[in-house]
């Protein structure tokens, strides 16, 4: 009975083709405009992603998100330090700094500064040039995007030439030489990352009477990372977070304060609604069109289980190849607008899975309405003139 059900599901050609068609452009949109949204909402904690080393993050109690810095005082890093569970404790800086460019244009740049002594929390990539050379006077290290885009020279003739190792920077009034080009995370602004030691930043940032950003920790091996928390916060009063923790905080803030939510759950709606309307009308009409068939079927003894087990098959059917090319084609856009553009695109499992669900119940939805059809046949209809 099976194998007659795909027969009749794929005898009728314009029909099959149109579900698929259907069912493969609302896979392809949910999947699409999910991954974009997810995209875009990792790049919020980038510098999360990138700065991995720590265990905890030690950040004002005011502070909402990633970028919402409110300084400390540099004493606080060895009040940390001395804490029991802690392993190591050292000052982060994060900030926006203007770069001059030699058209006289400024950029707004996102500058890191390292612990002087242990460079932790460098660049993943290094593409030219080593972490170590940031020891070297008025030294920074760039990202790439940033080098060979918003930071490039114009030439003479109108072309962008990428800074190189050796060039140098105008950042806020203060002389900087490129000794490394580095490969982040892209950030949710797009602006050029800047990396240097953290006693360099801050006498590269305005001035102001606090300028430690963070406090980046690691817990001795076998702490319970909540416990040093807790005892960081009894110690300090400033608050600690676990790195998922301050992700969590991050990705919270920018769901609850900004429309990109709504405005990507619409496009993923919309997904929904052209597979409900499309497919579930298609596939309702084929239903109808294959009435005296499935009548057939009936008047010869065929129980309305089987038939309902027919009906299923032809929806999955369609709807596992309308998934796998939706998702397959989103797969693809994705991996060529990654590499092409600044386009943010991340698929994981979850999305995958998660598509899968609203097409099976696309699917589940659109047989709904043909079996109740199938159920109330009478198997005499085949026999009326």
């Amino acid at each position: 009975m099976g194998f007659i059900a795909l027969k009749m599901l794929i005898g009728d050609r314009a029909k099959y083709i149109g579900i698929v068609i259907g069912l493969t452009f609302a896979s392809l949109l949910m999947t699409q405009q999910a991954a974009i949204f997810i995209g875009i909402m990792t790049r919020t904690y980038s510098f999360l992603t990138d700065f991995s080393l720590p265990d905890i993050w030690v950040v004002d109690p005011q502070v909402q998100y990633i970028e919402d810095i409110k300084p400390l005082r540099d004493t606080e890093v060895l009040r940390v330090r001395g804490v029991e569970g802690v392993q190591w404790a050292v000052p982060v800086y994060k900030g926006m700094l203007r770069a001059r460019l030699d058209n006289g244009t400024f950029q707004t740049c996102s500058m890191v500064g390292l612990d002087d002594a242990s460079l932790i929390g460098g660049p993943p990539v290094m593409v030219a040039g080593q972490l170590g050379d940031l020891r070297q006077s008025d030294a920074v290290i760039v990202d790439e995007v940033g080098a060979t885009g918003k930071l490039a020279r114009v030439s003479p003739n109108g072309r962008r030439v990428p800074l190189r190792i050796g060039d140098t920077l105008e950042l806020n009034d203060h002389r900087a030489f490129v000794v490394g080009i580095c490969r982040v995370t892209r950030t949710f602004q797009s602006n050029p990352v800047i990396y240097t030691t953290y006693s360099r930043a801050t006498t590269f940032a305005p001035r102001e009477r606090k300028l430690m950003s963070f406090v980046a920790v690691k817990a001795k091996t076998g702490e319970d990372l909540k416990v040093v928390c807790a005892q960081i916060e009894r110690v300090t009063g400033l608050k600690a977070y676990t790195c998922d923790a301050f992700k969590k905080l991050t990705f919270t803030y920018f769901l609850k304060y900004t429309g990109m939510p709504i405005n990507f759950l619409t496009a993923v709606l919309l997904g929904v609604v052209v597979g409900i309307t499309i497919s579930g009308q298609t596939f309702y009409n084929f239903t109808l069109d294959n009435l005296r068939y499935f009548g057939t079927l009936k008047a010869m003894g065929t129980t309305d289980g089987r038939l309902l087990g027919m009906i299923l098959l032809q929806a999955l059917t369609v709807g596992a190849i309308g998934y796998g090319l939706g998702v397959g084609a989103a797969s693809i856009w994705g991996s060529w607008a990654v590499s092409r553009t600044q386009i943010a695109f991340r698929l994981p499992w979850q999305l995958l899975a998660g598509t899968g669900v609203a097409v099976l119940l696309i699917c589940l939805g659109s047989a709904a309405l043909s079996i109740r059809k199938v159920i109330r046949l009478e198997p005499a209809v085949v026999f009326r003139s």
